[in-house]
C-alpha cells in the first residue's frame, strides 16, 4: 500500500502543468455554491439540486487528472449529462441524510459514514449510470479497512490547510486541488488493489 507521502507525490505529479484548470475548477464550484446558497430559499433548494452533479464533476476532473487523461474545466459540468444529473443528486441527497443521522450519534460515528461513503463519487465516474445506493454501498465495501488510512491523509494536509488560510484563505484555492488529487490518487490505488471489475447489479438491500 501506498504511504501518504507518496499519495502526495502522486497528486503534484499529476497537477504539474494542470493547476491553472485544477485552481479555476475549485474557485468556479465554490462560486456557484456560495451564490446559491446566499439566496433565500430558491437559491437554497438549487444548492441542493445542483451539489451533487457538480461534485460529480469535481471529482471526475481529479480523477482523470491523476491517470493522466486529458481534463478541462468544462468537466467540472459532467454531472449535468441526463444518464448522471440524477444520480449524483440522489448520492449527495442520501449520503447527507446518512452521514447526518449517523452523527446524531455522535460525531466519531458522522466521520466514519463520511469515510466509508467517500469513494461513492469516484465510483460513480466509473461506473456510468450505477444507482446511488450501489455507489455507496460499494464505497462502503471498498473502504472497509481503510477509514483509518483516508482519515490520516486528510490528517496530513493539516499543515498546508493553515499556510492556504494565509492570506485571507486565498492559499485554499491551491491547497484544495492538491487534497482532491490526493483523494483521487487514494481511490486509484485502492481500486486498484480490490475492485477492477466493473459494476453489475447487485441484489437490492443496504444498510447505513
Amino acid at each position: 500500500m501506498l504511504t501518504n507521502s507518496e499519495l502526495r507525490r502522486m497528486a503534484r505529479e499529476s497537477l504539474q502543468g494542470n493547476w491553472v484548470n485544477a485552481v479555476l475548477g475549485v474557485f468556479i464550484y465554490g462560486i456557484i455554491l456560495s451564490v446559491m446558497a446566499n439566496i433565500p430559499l430558491i437559491g437554497w433548494i438549487g444548492a441542493i439540486v445542483i451539489t451533487g452533479p457538480l461534485t460529480y464533476g469535481l471529482y471526475g476532473y481529479y480523477l482523470g487528472t491523476v491517470r493522466g487523461e486529458l481534463t478541462s474545466v468544462s468537466n467540472l459540468f459532467d454531472g449535468f449529462n441526463n444518464n448522471q444529473f440524477g444520480n449524483a443528486f440522489v448520492l449527495n441527497l442520501v449520503s447527507g441524510i446518512f452521514i447526518f443521522l449517523w452523527s446524531l450519534l455522535l460525531i466519531v460515528p458522522g466521520v466514519i459514514a463520511a469515510l466509508s461513503y467517500s469513494q461513492a463519487y469516484f465510483i460513480m465516474r466509473d461506473n456510468p449510470g450505477i444507482p446511488a445506493l450501489d455507489a455507496l454501498r460499494q464505497s462502503k465495501e471498498m473502504m472497509n479497512g481503510h477509514k483509518t488510512r483516508l482519515f490520516m491523509l486528510y490528517l496530513s494536509f493539516i499543515g498546508w490547510i493553515l499556510l492556504g488560510m494565509i492570506p485571507l484563505g486565498l492559499g485554499m484555492f491551491w491547497v484544495q486541488p492538491y487534497i482532491y488529487a490526493a483523494m483521487a490518487a487514494f481511490y486509484e490505488e485502492l481500486k486498484n488493489q480490490n475492485f477492477s471489475t466493473p459494476y453489475e447489479e447487485a441484489p437490492r438491500s443496504y444498510t447505513l
